[in-house]
């Protein structure tokens, strides 16, 4: 038989007889590796390892440690998952069961919904079937073949699935581990065996193909790792992902609510989040306003005719809050209003407001706005997603020779805002692009887009950002940097975005006179600075467990007399201390000292001062500063001045 010629990952070339399989490679190079090997990679395409290696090639042994061989561990964990509940429950009808980023699910449609109990009996016979370490056998059927076998099991699910695949005519793949067959298009690990530990940690309701239109199926969560110190450590990271979930804590410490009769995606901000989204705002305008921008204020909603010019009415619609009759959407003599979505084409009316010189360029525009997009209900999630919220939002008309500078003072605007409220080393960037292959999502010519993309790419790269790059994310108007931030849970979401517009200036009309006398068009950049506020606010609750560092925090300071007779003093005080810009509060309830101690810890406070006789007399204040305890006794004026500068410099702790 030929020899074959295989280049390992570290350079190192082996020579193996016709018929070897990525498996027999992986027990060559070591047995430990092969223990651990849960895919391969045979020239850059991932392979079922029990795969045939025929030709040449370079050769990899992919582990839980990559990303395709974690998703290949977890994707089997959710065969698994599914034979348990075959067994169980063989009336369970099978939907579909993908990895997931920290884990898996798999959808079912059965008659009754699963209980917590039911997960328990599931997780057992789980844990049978990895012992006996059934393997996971590929075969593949035509599609006439795949309908019918599908068919004669009842699973109507896996047959629409088949059915619309069927008209390529390429054969339909299928795993079976015993007794258990799945419609899977693979890879998968050799056997259930090298599952050892896993959990199941949730159900919930989910429709099918997520389209509310179709049946509600019963979603199974779970997680696995290769070692149980791994899954221990992921399940207790879990737990105090929990404790701190904004949609907990922030109902706790009282920053936001809902109310059923308002709506879903509309909270209510409390006081505390009401002052730290104000002390936001501020911080913003203040920094924008020193960089040059020029602050707007635009209306809330706008006729139709206004999101045609833009190319929101055709291409973002189902998004919006559109007024008025749906059926009389279209008729011109019928003035249809929407309440706005963006600000951009709001904007853009204060640009051509006057003829506009090269001289005027760049021209900076801020607003801190507000926005109504209608999303859909499953997708609410407390101030992470809401129907409406408030942006930083800005936009720049500039010359082509200002787009990179422009484009990189927004950039670093933003950085700087982040830092500032502790969040920029939590956050990754994505420059999406547009995907040729969808034509109808987007506006304008192919090469423009081509240009534009290249354009920011070579931006980005010269300002040496750490980017990745995702197919059809773009605007429908252009190109875009998103500056994405994942929450306690781990779902990412955009923070921020930079993006390159090429096309509404012109729609718009919007010119300028060149040195030339010659009438040009200019790049517009939207962008935001801090992004939108409630998902900021609810980042922030996340990331610091509800306690805001002293410039955010809504209540920097309490004061707590020791007894009845320090309180005409503790009110001096609190006095001394707002007129020094701090904002302070005074306990004057007949309770313990231990008690109010207690309570200002629970409610995360930053400091406490605590007045009895001896600080009373000589001016001073006993400090307890969160996360510390006693800090030891302070001057009033000395206390005020360090306070100020720890606000000043916003300084976390």
């Amino acid at each position: 038989m030929r020899e074959i010629k295989v280049t390992l990952k570290n350079g190192e070339v082996r020579y193996f007889t016709g018929g070897v399989t990525g498996a027999d490679i992986a027990k060559s190079i070591g047995m430990g590796l092969y223990k651990a090997a849960c895919l391969c990679a045979v020239n850059g395409q991932t392979r079922d390892l029990r795969t045939p290696v025929t030709e040449d090639c370079d050769f990899a042994v992919l582990t839980f440690q990559d990303a395709e061989g974690a998703k290949a561990f977890r994707h089997t964990a959710s065969h698994i998952l599914a034979q348990a509940v075959k067994r169980l429950y063989p009336e369970a009808k099978l939907a579909i069961g993908p990895a997931i980023e920290n884990g898996f699910y798999y959808d079912f449609d059965v008659e009754k919904p699963f209980t917590q109990e039911d997960l328990a009996l599931i997780e057992a016979e789980m844990k049978k079937i990895v012992k006996e370490d059934l393997p996971l056998e590929r075969f593949e059927l035509s599609p006439e073949e795949a309908l019918a076998y599908v068919r004669q099991q009842g699973e109507a699910y896996k047959a629409e699935l088949i059915e619309e695949h069927a008209g390529k005519g390429e054969p339909i793949s299928f795993f079976r581990q015993g007794e258990f067959t799945d419609l899977c298009a693979g890879p998968h690990l050799p056997s259930a065996g090298r599952v050892k530990a896993f959990a199941l940690t949730s159900v919930t309701g989910a429709y099918w193909r997520g389209d509310a239109t179709k049946k509600m199926l019963q979603r199974i969560y779970g997680t696995a790792f290769p070692k149980k110190e791994e899954l221990a450590a992921y399940l207790a990271a879990v737990e105090e992902a929990k404790k701190r979930d904004h949609n907990k804590l922030g109902r706790e410490l009282e920053y936001f609510t809902t109310v059923d009769v308002i709506g879903q995606g509309l909270p209510i901000l409390l006081p505390k989040g009401t002052k730290v989204i104000q002390l936001l705002q501020r911080f913003v305008e203040d920094e924008e306003e020193k960089r040059g921008y020029l602050l707007t204020k635009t209306p809330l909603l706008a006729k139709r005719e206004l999101y045609k010019i833009s190319g929101h009415w055709d291409h973002y619609r189902d998004g919006m809050f559109v007024l008025g009759d749906p059926a009389k959407y279209e008729e011109p003599a019928e003035e249809i209003f929407a309440l706005r979505p963006m600000t951009c084409p709001f904007q853009f009316q204060a640009y051509l407001a006057r003829l506009r010189s090269y001289r005027d360029l760049p021209l900076r525009y801020s607003e801190t706005s507000t926005l109504f997009r209608n999303e859909a209900s499953g997708e609410m999630h407390g101030l992470i997603r809401v129907r409406q919220f408030t942006i930083s939002e800005g936009h720049l008309a500039c010359r082509p020779d200002q787009l990179k500078e422009e484009f990189a003072h927004c950039l670093e605007l933003a950085k700087y805002m982040l830092g500032a409220i502790g969040l920029l080393e939590d956050v990754s960037f994505r420059f999406s692009l547009w995907d040729a292959n969808d034509r109808a999502k987007y506006i304008g010519d192919p090469a423009e887009w081509e240009t534009v993309q290249n354009t920011m790419r070579g931006i980005l790269d010269e300002l040496e950002i750490d980017y990745a790059e995702e197919l059809g994310e773009a605007a429908f108007y252009g190109p875009k940097l998103d500056i994405q931030i994942k929450n306690v849970h781990g779902k990412e979401d955009t923070l921020i975005t930079i993006q390159i517009d090429f096309q509404l200036a012109e729609r718009f009309g919007m010119v300028y006179i060149d040195a030339e006398g010659q009438k040009k068009t200019p790049y517009v950049i939207h962008r935001t600075s801090i992004g939108c506020y409630e998902r900021t606010l609810a980042l922030l609750i996340e990331k610091y467990a509800g306690a805001m560092p002293l410039w955010l925090a809504p209540e920097q300071l309490r004061v707590l007399p020791i007894t009845e007779r320090h309180h005409e003093a503790a009110l001096a005080l609190e006095k001394q201390l707002k007129a020094a810009g701090l904002r302070a509060s005074t306990d004057l309830r007949s309770e313990k000292i231990g008690y109010k101690i207690r309570e200002a810890q629970m409610e995360k406070l930053p400091y406490m001062l605590l007045l009895g006789d001896q600080e009373a007399e000589n001016g001073t204040v006993s400090v307890r500063r969160r996360g510390e305890g006693d800090i030891g006794s302070q001057a009033v004026a000395e206390f005020i001045q360090m306070a100020q500068e720890q606000a000043r410099e916003k300084v976390i702790f």
